[in-house]
């Protein structure tokens, strides 16, 4: 029983599960991002955390442990020294999962793992603050106008006669 196992199977035995999670996060650091399925990608997601979460500690047992994993000297290098840099002041959440949507052949939801830059300012995030300013204001005019209606039934008849008048 799979009682209480924290990863994905990913319909493969545990040896091949490393083996493509090693491959992956490998070259996720050379090439700064893969593209995968979606659950490869979740996965993918936890391991790179944990490499980074290791480089950032920086001592001689976390090089090796992430040594034991990754098996490529120069990628654990650049792990430990350009990556770590990037990432010292960040707590956590270093890499992104960009759904991409069905593959062609098989429909299986793909996505893509990058590891995170600087914060960026998008055009989306302007057209958000848009956005919200002009639900503000729709609020605002919104108060204005239903406080101009009348609540109580003396105000209603009042109001009743002054246009009777006119």
């Amino acid at each position: 029983m799979r009682h209480r196992k924290v990863s994905r199977k990913l319909g493969r035995d545990t040896e091949h599960h490393k083996a493509i999670l090693r491959n992956m996060v490998t070259d996720l650091f050379k090439h700064g991002r893969v593209t995968t399925t979606l659950a490869k990608a979740k996965e993918l997601r936890r391991v790179a955390d944990k490499m980074i979460t290791l480089a950032k500690k920086g001592d001689l047992a976390s090089r090796r442990r992430a040594l034991a994993f990754i098996r490529d000297k120069g990628i654990v290098k650049k792990l430990f020294t350009q990556l770590r840099e990037k990432y010292l002041d960040r707590a956590g959440g270093y890499t992104r999962i960009i759904k991409v949507g069905p593959r062609r052949g098989d429909a299986s939801f793909m996505a893509i793992v990058e590891l995170v830059e600087e914060k960026l300012t998008t055009k989306g995030s302007k057209l958000k603050k848009e956005r919200i300013k002009k639900v503000l204001e729709f609020i605002e005019k919104m108060k204005k106008k239903y406080q101009s209606i009348p609540t109580s039934t003396e105000e209603k008849a009042s109001i009743e006669e002054e246009k009777a008048s006119q």
